[in-house]
């Protein structure tokens, strides 16, 4: 879908249930009808990550390609790398409908999905089947009926391993019951010592290195960042991800769906998880690459996330309020602002003002 017509069609895509819109937009893009990126990234939009070159620090987040439909359609609209997610071993349907609400005035959405996606089988069979060079991170979780999550994660680091580009360790979901207790600083040596121990066995047969990244929750009690980036340091995790939803309500103004359960992203997630971005960045000396995710719905946005410490960027809702012209918006963005400050690259600026950011109170 170009923005034109997006920008035509949103009171239309409005009128759906947001389900109904996100499954539109994926068979959209399986029928590649959508607006290809005609002209090569600044290169000052460029980076090296991970063993990784990347045109550009773009992403869209986990959550829209849960099932690993439409990999290349996303890179071809211009983003530097994707991310598909979060995917379970088993197939599962999640919570009970509804269980989106979009919240156009806060631009924001509400969503208590629980992970539902197809199972580990169905996306890796579309993942082999990808012809097409592009960074594709695999985002793994837990089944909710799982009596060993750890033991999920290790099975989606075996079953990906020769088609994932890099995974992330999703323990940060409010919505299935108990799986952000995987973030407590014992629960989480223990899942990060099984993840890397599997990681080893399989370099050890001969495989490359995958890098591992770690998503964190934006709602992470501050005495509780030291002890998390400790664990995290000592484990040599190769990326942390701030953040997924969050519970808190602060800056949401719909106060009839604010009552719904389940965790926000948009507009009103943007201060508080680029706080614990800065908090985290401090936290671990600036040593980690992090990803900054939560309310990026503008070249001004995403700058902040740089600025508090973030590499790399993705995002989601922003793109369901503004369009796919948020990409183009984004990038000039961040090319005017290197610009102006004489950078030869944006990730150049990462952390640059991240002691201001983690000074600030989550609740914003």
């Amino acid at each position: 879908m170009t923005d034109r017509v997006f920008q035509l069609a949103r009171p239309f895509l409005y009128a759906l249930d947001p389900e109904r819109t996100n499954e539109l937009t994926l068979r959209l893009l399986e029928a590649g009808c959508y607006e290809r990126s005609s002209s090569e990234d600044d290169p000052r939009l460029g980076m090296s990550v991970w063993g990784f070159k990347l045109s550009n620090p773009l992403a869209v987040a986990a959550g829209f390609d849960k099932d690993a439909r439409v990999t290349d359609a996303v890179l071809g609209m211009g983003f530097g790398y994707t991310e598909v997610g979060t995917i379970t071993p088993k197939p599962q349907s999640g919570n009970p409908r509804p269980r989106v609400f979009r919240l156009i005035n806060d631009r924001a959405v509400i969503n208590r999905m629980g992970f539902n996606n197809a199972g580990h089988a169905a996306a890796l069979e579309r993942l082999a089947r990808r012809t097409s060079s592009g960074v594709v991170g695999v985002n793994i979780g837990a089944n909710k009926d799982a009596t060993d999550r750890a033991a999920d994660y290790v099975a989606g680091i075996r079953c990906f391993y020769d088609v994932a580009s890099y995974f992330t360790i999703n323990i940060s979901s409010p919505n299935t019951p108990g799986l952000r207790d995987l973030q407590a600083p014992s629960a989480l040596d223990d899942l990060l010592a099984r993840v890397l121990a599997a990681r080893a066995e399989l370099v050890a047969a001969g495989k490359p290195q995958r890098p591992i990244v770690v998503k964190l929750a934006p709602d992470i009690a501050e005495a509780d960042v030291e002890s998390i980036a400790a664990v995290l340091t000592a484990r040599g995790v190769d990326g942390i991800a701030v953040g997924n939803t969050t519970l808190a309500r602060t800056g949401v103004g719909d106060v009839g769906l604010a009552k719904e359960a389940g965790g926000v992203s948009g507009r009103p997630l943007f201060h508080r998880s680029t706080v614990m971005l800065a908090r985290v960045h401090r936290a671990t000396g600036g040593c980690i690459p992090l990803i900054g995710i939560g309310g990026i719905d503008s070249a001004a946005a995403a700058i902040a996330k740089v600025e508090a410490g973030a590499t790399l960027l993705q995002m989601y809702t922003g793109l369901v309020f503004e369009g796919p012209g948020l990409i183009g918006q984004i990038k000039e963005g961040l090319v005017r602002y290197a610009g102006e400050r004489n950078l030869a690259r944006v990730a150049d600026a990462a952390g640059c003002r991240a002691a201001e950011w983690a000074a600030k109170p989550l609740e914003g």
